[in-house]
């Protein structure tokens, strides 16, 4: 929310230092992991609404009374917490996703402890409510017009706009989920160097995680359809930035690719004023037509650059975005993988070898093809399952280095364990739900709420 306390913009300068602002040494880099699960009624496998005593409005109240945590509103209606001592907060997508935003921590074995405890305080209250969680990439069987919607005014911008722009936006809204983590860099050279690596081996990540076989009741013919839908949203705030990798990346650099993604809204007063497909350049000039002679504050800034959607997202932290929603391994998993890769110099270095000398086009190439092929996506003279089993290694010693070790002597490496198993036997996630409904479900699709609920396998 623009707040009268933002400082206006008065030069370029404030665009980037909204982002340079974010470099911080390496004692205070920390892991930020927030992860999307889809809400339904053990009754009919139906999605939970807003409104009612079983509703996520009262799950969000029970939760409130029980944390003490500092209620959001849009209007009148709570839709997220916040943990007024700092850590982390939990929010609502589109159709009614709930996700934990989760506090920056120190090590893997505190975000999956959290992760642990999160699911394990809802447990205390959806168990009543006869409520449970799916952690998947799209939702399996509910058609768009069955998916009630959370009441969020930044929403009912977005929604219009994305049908104009693109073909599968309002799935990406409504029936998609995500297991993300946010990192930190150190310095302008050390942004640049982690953004190249997380850009070319973002596919990678969709095809070790992809989780999102079925729409509609039935298979799609994709195995990750949450990437496939982001390739069919919104093409001027989504994709590989290919600009990334060329001379002179920089902050300012980003600034520019930013300041070209039109618009969603402004905020002023609490109340989201719809400015989709206007210019950032044309409100920086005072000529937003819907604030005439009114100039941007660094809050609309920011919430500007968080309306960009590409596969790895630059606020003051890299936003690693290619992995569909997971069960509770895979929340663990999908940080692990990363952290491993950006957080120890030598495995950085190591994972920049593995992809300097890609093109533009191979890595568009594996962009596009992975949401249907994952680890069987030709690369080169191999496929993407042997680059996917030498950055696993990678990301393994950078975890080894950082040398965490949990109460019995572990490291942080035992996350990756999942990831072992996906390479062990060949197959994602995905596939190995594919031979479940072929196999022991009969093709009985309702399967995967009984015998994939994520709070059950907590």
């Amino acid at each position: 929310m623009a707040e009268k306390s933002s400082p206006l913009i008065e030069s370029r300068s404030q665009l980037v230092e909204a982002l340079s602002r974010g470099s911080k040494p390496r004692d205070q880099w920390r892991i930020g992991t927030e992860h999307e699960k889809f809400t339904f009624y053990r009754d009919g496998f139906r999605p939970v609404p807003y409104e009612g005593e079983n509703g996520i409005g009262a799950l969000l109240d029970k939760l409130r009374i029980e944390t003490g945590w500092v209620p959001n509103y849009d209007g009148p209606n709570v839709i997220g917490l916040s943990d007024p001592k700092g850590g982390g907060a939990i929010s609502l997508e589109p159709g009614g996703q709930f996700e934990l935003s989760g506090a920056p921590l120190k090590t893997i074995h505190q975000t999956c402890s959290e992760a642990n405890e999160h699911l394990a305080l809802l447990r205390k209250f959806t168990d009543p409510m006869e409520i449970d969680f799916l952690g998947i990439g799209a939702a399996p069987t509910w058609h768009l017009d069955e998916i009630p919607a959370m009441p969020k005014s930044r929403y009912g911008i977005m929604k219009p706009y994305m049908e104009k722009v693109g073909t599968l936006g309002t799935s990406m809204m409504f029936r998609s989920a995500t297991v993300q983590v946010n990192l930190d860099f150190a310095s302008e050279a050390d942004m640049v160097k982690k953004l190249r690596v997380s850009l070319a081996l973002q596919p990678i990540a969709t095809a070790l995680f992809a989780n999102s076989p079925f729409l509609d009741g039935k298979p799609n013919g994709f195995l990750s359809f949450r990437s496939h839908i982001w390739l069919n949203t919104d093409p001027d705030r989504t994709g590989m930035l290919p600009f990334a990798f060329e001379d002179g990346m920089g902050f300012e650099r980003y600034v520019d690719y930013a300041l070209d993604v039109p618009m969603y809204f402004v905020i002023r007063n609490g109340q989201y004023i719809n400015c989709a497909g206007e210019s950032f350049r044309a409100f920086l000039d005072g000529k937003l037509p819907q604030l005439p002679g009114e100039k941007p504050t660094v809050q609309d800034w920011e919430d500007h650059i968080s309306t960009l959607f590409p596969e790895v997202r630059m606020k003051q932290f890299l936003e690693m975005r290619g992995a569909d929603g997971a069960p509770w391994q895979g929340i663990c998993a999908l940080p692990a993988f990363w952290v491993g890769l950006l957080y120890d110099d030598a495995a950085l270095d190591a994972a920049w070898d593995l992809v300097k000398d890609w093109t533009d086009e191979e890595r568009e190439t594996l962009r596009r093809s992975v949401p249907t092929t994952a680890l069987k996506t030709p690369f080169r003279n191999g496929t993407v399952y042997d680059i996917a089993k030498q950055a696993v290694a990678i990301s393994r010693a950078g975890l080894k280095a950082r040398g965490n070790l949990n109460w019995e002597g572990a490291d942080e490496a035992v996350f990756l364990r999942p990831l072992d198993h996906t390479l062990d036997v060949g197959k994602t996630p995905a596939e190995r739900l594919l031979d479940l409904y072929y196999g022991e479900w009969n093709e009985d699709i309702n399967r995967i709420f009984t015998d994939c609920a994520m709070d059950r396998a907590a």
